[in-house]
């Protein structure tokens, strides 16, 4: 763990980083069951990049019970860690840390099935990130497009974005019912943008601060 107290943004994987796909034989829309079904959203590169650029640690949180449920392997798995790294290198884009929750309750592999503090909405992923390497939830973001991102950032003190429509039907199911995310972006870039003007209007204010100790965390550490 670093000494220091780093801002992050947090991603989910599936629906930001890559596309869910529609599995017919099952009828359901799920993650990627197989490396060939596995692809990197347009911009993704670069807005992972530009996170970089503007000083976060870019970590990816993200509920992955594929292994539990038996649609594919562990190795699998890594496979789809090394195409994303692979599609972000050309951009030089880095992701900093990778947590996955394996778990299900109603897991088919009896020995990930478990009502866990990791699975999102709990906020166990966030903060062993944190522990791990230093962040600051209060100055960090969550990026993702479900409920439970937005409740498991919002619990954790990060602030919020929500990838796609938010619609008013999304107001009967999140949890507590009043929550909000603290922003709405179409996609990871455009996100992405979002913070990067967060982070300019904070550092306005610590400019316009004259040198007092209101400056904010997050542009103390670009």
């Amino acid at each position: 763990m670093t000494n220091t107290q780093e801002p992050a943004v947090f991603l989910d994987r599936d629906g930001v980083i890559n596309p869910l796909i529609y599995h017919q034989d099952a009828g359901i829309v799920d993650s990627p069951f197989t490396l060939a079904q596995f692809r990197v959203l347009p911009g993704v590169a670069k807005a992972v990049r530009l996170l970089n650029d503007l000083g976060f640690l870019v970590v990816i949180a993200s509920n992955q019970p594929g292994i539990a449920k038996n649609h594919f392997e562990a190795a699998t798995l890594r496979q789809f860690d090394k195409k994303l790294l692979a599609a972000l290198k050309p951009a030089g884009a880095r992701i900093d840390a990778i947590y996955y929750c394996l778990h299900h309750p109603e897991a088919r592999v009896k020995a990930l099935r478990k009502r866990c503090a990791c699975r999102k909405p709990g906020i166990g992923m966030l903060r062993q990130a944190a522990r791990d390497l230093g962040i600051s939830l209060a100055d960090s973001f969550m990026v993702g497009d479900g409920l439970t991102d937005i409740e498991a950032g919002a619990h954790a003190g990060c602030r919020t974005v929500f990838v796609g429509r938010w619609k008013c039907e999304h107001c009967q199911f999140i949890h507590p019912a009043d929550l909000r995310p603290t922003f709405v972006a179409k996609d990871l870039w455009e996100a992405a943008q979002i913070i990067r003007e967060e982070v300019s209007a904070a550092s306005g204010r610590r400019l316009r601060s004259n040198g007092n100790h209101t400056e904010s965390p997050i542009a103390a550490h670009l």
